[in-house]
């Protein structure tokens, strides 16, 4: 007799065929000329699971290495000093929070096309030393071999203890909220 837990199929992110972003916002006057960066997770790690035939009993983890953040945006080589150093040791403190990690604790999916879903994923986000739990849609389509799953969310710093960057002797300030967004490709695990 084959359970259900027998037919969860495993994927693992690939990195290489992914992207993740994380999107700050200036606030303020200066806002309207003010720098918005964007930054790049290079280093993340994850995997998910499923039952193909209706999706059920599904999980998700992501772990990011907080060091592999990189500002995309076309910046002199002094600001992008600055704003990494402001980002890597006054407010994520890398050092001292190297990893941030995500685990879903319930995935719910909607089928929309033969091989597309609609899916809640409720779950747990540990940033900087502090657990939460967070929600985050993502449209997902799932191949015999293949998964690819987009979608965006937001976060608030002050929701995990972190410091509102400024830069420019204060002049420059970000706002609360971070937008990440992602397309995630993982590949079938036997």
């Amino acid at each position: 007799m084959t359970t259900v837990q027998d037919r969860l199929v495993h994927f693992a992110v690939d990195t290489n065929a992914s992207l993740f972003t994380v999107q700050a916002f200036a606030s303020g006057i200066v806002a309207v000329i003010a720098h918005s960066p964007k930054f790049a997770i290079r280093n993340f790690t994850g995997e998910m699971e499923f039952s193909p035939e209706t999706m059920q009993n599904a999980s998700v983890k992501l772990a990011i290495q907080i060091g592999s953040l990189e500002i995309m945006d076309e910046v002199r080589g002094s600001e992008r000093r600055e704003i990494e150093r402001v980002m890597f040791d006054e407010v994520l403190e890398r050092n001292r929070y190297p990893q941030v990690e995500f685990k879903s604790t319930h995935v719910s999916a909607v089928k929309t096309a033969a091989t597309t879903y609609k899916m809640n994923v409720m779950g747990d986000l540990s940033l900087h030393g502090t657990t939460r739990g967070m929600r985050m849609e993502s449209q997902v389509m799932a191949g015999e071999d293949t998964l690819k799953a987009q979608g965006s969310f937001s976060i608030l710093q002050s929701d995990y203890g972190l410091k509102i960057a400024s830069v420019a002797g204060g002049t420059l300030k970000l706002k609360d909220e971070l937008k990440c967004a992602y397309f995630i490709v993982a590949r079938r695990r036997d």
